[in-house]
């Protein structure tokens, strides 16, 4: 097939490089243009699949809207037959959607219809969700709402939103790698109207760490937010940065370290950090991070 392939960060890759290995004929990767990076933000960065689809010598585009009807004739003038959709970014408009022969096919992060919209893998840990998937759905105006053809299914189990974006990511790629190769055999499945939620966009207010919640939603908190933006807490006008934590036995003000192992009292139960970073230093064990910046029972974090 002759396809277009949109996305942006590292979730859309493995999809892209997935089609081309099956022998697909990426015609053009649409992607979000590149964003102020690199030290000091002083360079362009370019997306993930902008320098995937650059390595493998496909074209590349990156409008800032599809709205506008020069876009869109661009759009159409590729005679795709389909377009593959995995976190693009961008509203795709009517005529965008009914450009390519067989429409426009979206690798989604979750079992729809939960966790519709922007961050489906976040708000799946948060929610305590015993599992979690990826579907391949028939875009159609509304968002996320349309039928889909094929999902696969994998336990939450711990995992952080990195390492469940990568399963996923994976996982969506060999979904639609086996429905390209026979479109007609997948029927399309209207989604249940019971069940809906909407995956809000993380706002980095949310990664401050609640302590007055259960230590198993404080646990939640550090999963679903690494690698980012990262949850923290603050204690000395520093700000620590927790990648992993346990849920451990304790009681006390939400908020008050118990040990001498950073042990934090929550709601109910305690949450014992790790994995700790402090702001430009790298991540350490939270044993060694206590040996040079003590935090003693009895401290308060917030």
């Amino acid at each position: 097939m002759r396809i277009i392939v949109m996305g942006t960060p590292d979730f859309a890759v493995p999809t892209l490089e997935a089609l081309a290995a099956a022998g697909h004929e990426v015609v053009c990767a649409y992607t979000q243009p590149p964003r102020p990076g690199g030290r000091r933000g002083q360079e362009l960065t370019p997306s993930p699949v902008q320098r995937a689809a650059e390595a493998r010598g496909i074209p590349v585009r990156h409008p800032v809207s599809l709205r506008d009807a020069e876009a869109q004739a661009e759009f159409a003038a590729l005679a795709a037959d389909v377009a593959v959709v995995a976190a693009y970014g961008l509203i795709l408009p009517q005529a965008v959607l009914a450009a390519p022969r067989h429409g426009c096919l979206n690798v989604h992060g979750s079992l729809l219809p939960r966790w519709r919209g922007a961050a489906p893998v976040q708000r799946a840990i948060l929610a305590g969700d015993a599992e979690t998937g990826v579907g391949i759905m028939r875009m159609e105006r509304g968002l996320d709402t349309g039928p889909v053809l094929l999902e696969g299914r994998t336990p939450v189990a711990g995992k952080t939103a990195g390492e469940l974006t990568a399963e996923l990511a994976a996982m969506g790629a060999a979904l639609m790698v086996r429905v390209l190769a026979d479109l007609a055999a997948f029927p399309e499945v209207p989604q249940p109207s019971e069940g809906v939620t909407y995956a809000h966009k993380i706002d980095k207010a949310e990664a401050r760490l609640d302590f007055t919640a259960p230590a198993e939603q404080a646990e939640r908190q550090v999963r679903a937010f690494n690698p980012a933006p990262g949850a923290f807490f603050e204690f000395a006008g520093d700000r620590y940065k927790v990648l992993a934590a346990e849920v451990v036995d304790g009681a006390g003000e939400p908020g008050a370290v118990l040990d001498d192992r950073l042990t934090i009292a929550c709601g109910s139960g305690a949450l014992r950090p790790t994995l700790v970073q402090r702001a430009g230093r790298p991540a350490m064990p939270v044993e060694e991070l206590l040996r040079g910046k003590p935090i003693p029972a009895g401290a308060r974090v917030e």
